[in-house]
C-alpha cells in the first residue's frame, strides 16, 4: 500500500480523498493556486505545494507543475479527483514515466472513453445501445448547421473531450446551432484545452441514469447499482439519488451488465461511471463513460456501504477487488443536493464573494438516518470566480425514498449560508415539488417546471400558519427582551401585549399569544390554536421550533417590525404588529423599484469577453448584445426588446460586478 499520495485537485473532492487516505493511514499532499492559499484542502493535508496563479490553466491543469510537486514531496501515487487532469491521458502517461501510480484507469481506457466519438464506436461494438448522431468532428459553424439539419432538430453539440456540462449546447434552429457551435468550442478550449466538437440527436424527455462500475487490474469487476441524475440545469446535475425511482430490477441488471461489458472492453481498472439516457419505455442509450470518480459518488456509497475512494486506492496499488457481484446489495435510499454559489433569483447566475456565515447541518449516522456533507469551504472563506461554483454536496439517507426526502428537507432548512447568492431555496423547493416527490421527472424538469426561472416559493396555508404562530411567539420573546429595565433588583418588566397581527406572503393573521414557562399558546382570529415551544433567543439566526409537536426549522433575520424568515424554499418578510400598527401599515404606499428598463445590467460577476453591438446601433428583441464569462461558462446577454444603443459603458476585458451598467438604450 502507498505511504503518501498527492491529490491533484482542490475543493470538496480533495477534502473527500484526504478523509479516506487518513482513515487508511496514508499521508496526503495538497496542491494549491494563489486563490487557494487558505483553502480547506490545504489545511487538511499533511503537506501542501503551491503550483501557480489562480486560473486553473496556469496551475491545476499544468502537468509539469503537478509533476514537480510530486517530485518535491516524494508522493508514490496521485488521485486526480474529477475535472482538471482526471481524464487527461497525457497526465497518466507522465505519471507512468515517473514511476508514480495513477489512482484511476489505464491511459488507454482514458483515451478510448475520454473521446466521445471513439467511446460511442467502442460502445456500439460492445453491444451497448447508442444515440443516433454524426461521429465525425465538426470543422465550422456552417458544417454544424448542415449536419444538424440532416440529423433533425433538436441536436446536442458536445465537446469531444468535455464533461460536467461544459462545452454542451442544445440547438433547435440553424441560428442556435451556429451560436452553440462557437460557444461550445470556446468553453471546451477554456476548460479542457481541446476545442473539438461533435453533434448527436437530442432525445427529448429523457431520464439521465448512470451505472457505477468498479474494476481491478486482474479482470475483476462489479457494478454498484444506478444513480438518477435527471434534475439538471444547463446540463449540470443539481440533485441525484440512488437508486432510481424509475428502474425495475430487470432493467437495472441489463444496464449494469452492459456498463460492465463496456468497461471490460477497454481493460478498465478503477471506479468509473457509464451514463445512459432512458426514455419513458425504459429503453436506454449510452451517453458517455466518465473515467473518474463522479461528483455524486456519495449516494452510491450510502446505499452500498462501499468506500469508492478506498477501492480506487486499493486497485491502483494492485490489489484484487474484494467484492463480487453477488455481494452487492442496495440498501435504503440516498439523495444528494449540490449547493452552488449561484443566485436562483437571477436565473442561477454565478455568485462570488466571502462566506460571512457557513453553518452546515450536523452530520450524523444513526439507525434509519444519515446526514453527510462533503465540502471544501469554511466560514470566512472566499468563493472565487476562477473555479466551479459548487460549495458543498449535502446527502441524506433513509430506509425509504420518502424518509430520505424528509431528511433532506430538514437538513436544507438547517443549512446556513450568508454572503453570497446560493441555490438552497431552489433545492428546498424541489424537495417539496409534487413531481419530484412522485419520482416523475426527466432532464427537462427544471425547464418545464420553472420556465420563467425561480422566483421563490408560495407556501401553503398550513405552513404559513405554523410560521405565523412561531413568529408571533418569537416576537413576544424579543419584545420582552427589548422592554426589560435593567439595573433593578426585581428585574421589573413593562407589560407586553397579547394581541398581534402577523403579515406574511400577502396574508394577515390576527393572533393572541399566551405565554408560560414551557412555551406559548397562539390563538388565531378564526379560533384555531397552535402550541409553540423553542429555545430560540433574540439574535439566534436559526430557530428550531416545535409547533403542535411537529418540528419546524427557520432561518431568522431581523427587519424593522418583524423578521426575515427563510424556510422550505421561501424567503418571507414577516411583520408582527399591534392591531393599530397593522391598521396604519395598510395605508402606507409600497416603495417602487428604480426603472432600469433602458439599461443592460450585468447579472453576475464576471469578465466581459465580447461586445456584439456598438453605440447608435438598432437592435432587435433577442439579439446578442455581449458575452460575459463567469466560472468557466460563457453567458450571452440578449436584448429584451427592440431599441437603439445609446451608450456603452464597458469594454472587452473589463471585470464586472453584479448590476454594473454595461450599456444604455434610447
Amino acid at each position: 500500500m502507498f505511504n503518501k499520495i498527492l491529490i491533484a485537485n482542490r475543493g470538496e473532492i480533495a477534502c473527500r480523498v484526504i478523509k479516506t487516505a487518513r482513515k487508511m493511514g496514508i499521508q496526503t499532499v495538497a496542491v494549491y493556486s494563489d486563490a487557494d492559499r487558505s483553502a480547506l484542502h490545504v489545511q487538511m493535508a499533511d503537506e501542501a505545494v503551491h503550483i501557480g496563479p489562480a486560473p486553473a490553466s496556469d496551475s491545476y491543469i499544468v502537468i509539469d507543475k503537478v509533476m514537480e510537486a510530486i517530485r518535491q514531496t516524494g508522493a508514490e501515487a496521485v488521485h486526480p479527483g474529477y475535472g482538471f487532469l482526471s481524464e487527461n491521458p497525457k497526465f497518466a502517461e507522465a505519471l507512468e514515466a515517473e514511476g508514480v501510480a495513477f489512482i484511476g484507469p489505464p491511459k488507454g481506457a482514458i483515451e478510448a472513453m475520454g473521446d466521445k466519438i471513439t467511446s460511442k464506436k467502442i460502445a456500439d461494438e460492445a453491444g451497448v445501445n447508442t444515440v443516433p448522431g454524426v461521429m465525425g468532428l465538426i470543422d465550422d459553424a456552417e458544417e454544424a448547421v448542415r449536419i444538424s439539419r440532416e440529423i433533425g432538430y433538436p441536436v446536442m453539440l458536445k465537446a469531444s473531450a468535455g464533461g460536467g456540462g461544459k462545452g454542451m449546447r442544445i440547438a433547435w434552429t440553424d441560428e442556435e446551432a451556429r451560436e452553440g457551435f462557437q460557444s461550445s468550442k470556446n468553453e471546451a478550449a477554456s476548460s479542457f484545452g481541446d476545442d473539438r466538437i461533435f453533434i448527436e440527436k437530442f432525445v427529448t424527455q429523457p431520464r439521465h441514469i448512470e451505472i457505477q462500475v468498479l474494476c481491478d487490474q486482474h479482470g475483476g469487476g462489479v457494478y454498484l447499482g444506478e444513480r438518477e441524475c435527471s434534475i439538471q440545469r444547463r446540463n449540470q446535475k443539481v440533485i441525484e439519488e440512488a437508486p432510481s425511482p424509475f428502474l425495475d430490477e430487470a432493467t437495472r441488471k441489463r444496464m449494469g451488465e452492459q456498463a460492465l461489458a463496456l468497461a471490460h472492453a477497454v481493460d478498465y481498472a478503477s471506479a468509473g461511471t457509464v451514463e445512459f439516457i432512458v426514455d419513458g419505455d425504459k429503453n436506454f442509450y449510452f451517453l458517455e463513460m466518465n473515467t473518474r470518480l463522479q461528483v455524486e459518488h456519495p449516494v452510491t456509497e450510502l446505499i452500498t456501504g462501499v468506500d469508492l475512494v478506498e477501492q480506487m486506492i486499493r486497485v491502483a496499488a494492485g490489489e484484487n477487488l474484494a467484492l463480487s457481484q453477488d455481494e452487492i446489495r442496495l440498501k435504503g435510499w440516498a439523495i444528494e443536493s449540490r449547493l452552488y454559489a449561484e443566485d436562483p433569483y437571477r436565473n442561477f447566475l454565478p455568485s462570488i464573494g466571502r462566506l460571512t456565515r457557513y453553518r452546515p447541518p450536523q452530520e450524523l449516522a444513526v439507525e434509519g438516518a444519515v446526514v453527510r456533507n462533503d465540502t471544501g469551504v469554511f466560514e470566512g472563506g472566499e468563493i472565487s470566480m476562477y473555479y466551479d461554483p459548487m460549495i458543498a454536496k449535502l446527502c441524506t439517507w433513509g430506509h425509504t425514498r420518502a424518509e430520505a426526502i424528509e431528511g433532506m428537507r430538514n437538513a436544507l432548512d438547517a443549512f446556513e449560508v450568508e454572503g453570497i447568492g446560493h441555490n438552497l431555496p431552489f433545492l428546498s423547493a424541489v424537495m417539496d415539488h409534487p413531481k419530484f416527490v412522485a419520482g416523475d421527472m426527466t432532464t427537462a424538469f427544471i425547464a418545464e417546471e420553472y420556465p420563467e426561472g425561480f422566483a421563490g416559493v408560495e407556501l401553503p396555508e398550513d405552513t404559513l400558519r405554523r410560521i405565523a404562530a412561531s413568529c408571533a411567539a418569537m416576537h413576544r420573546v424579543a419584545e420582552i427582551r427589548r422592554t426589560r429595565v435593567s439595573g433593578r433588583m426585581d428585574n421589573h418588566e413593562r407589560h407586553v401585549g397579547e394581541d398581534w397581527v402577523v403579515t406574511l406572503q400577502g396574508r394577515q393573521f390576527p393572533v393572541q399569544v399566551a405565554a408560560d414557562p414551557d412555551g406559548s399558546t397562539v390563538t388565531f382570529g378564526d379560533g384555531a390554536v397552535m402550541r409553540v415551544s423553542s429555545p430560540w433567543t433574540p439574535g439566534d439566526q436559526l430557530a428550531e421550533i416545535s409547533v403542535d409537536g411537529a418540528p419546524l426549522v427557520l432561518k431568522v433575520g431581523k427587519i424593522s417590525g418583524g423578521f426575515r424568515i427563510r424556510s422550505r424554499g421561501a424567503d418571507l418578510k414577516v411583520h408582527v404588529r399591534t392591531p393599530r400598527q397593522a391598521e396604519l401599515a395598510a395605508l402606507m404606499p409600497e416603495k417602487q423599484p428604480p426603472d432600469t428598463s433602458k439599461m443592460l445590467l450585468c447579472p453576475m460577476p464576471g469578465l466581459l469577453v465580447g461586445l456584439h453591438v456598438e453605440a447608435g446601433q438598432e437592435v432587435q428583441e433577442g439579439q446578442a448584445l455581449c458575452t460575459v464569462e463567469a466560472m468557466k461558462m460563457e453567458n450571452i446577454l440578449r436584448a429584451e426588446r427592440k431599441g437603439v444603443v445609446a451608450k456603452i459603458n464597458a469594454g472587452t476585458g473589463d471585470s464586472l460586478a453584479v448590476d454594473d451598467v454595461i450599456m444604455e438604450f434610447e
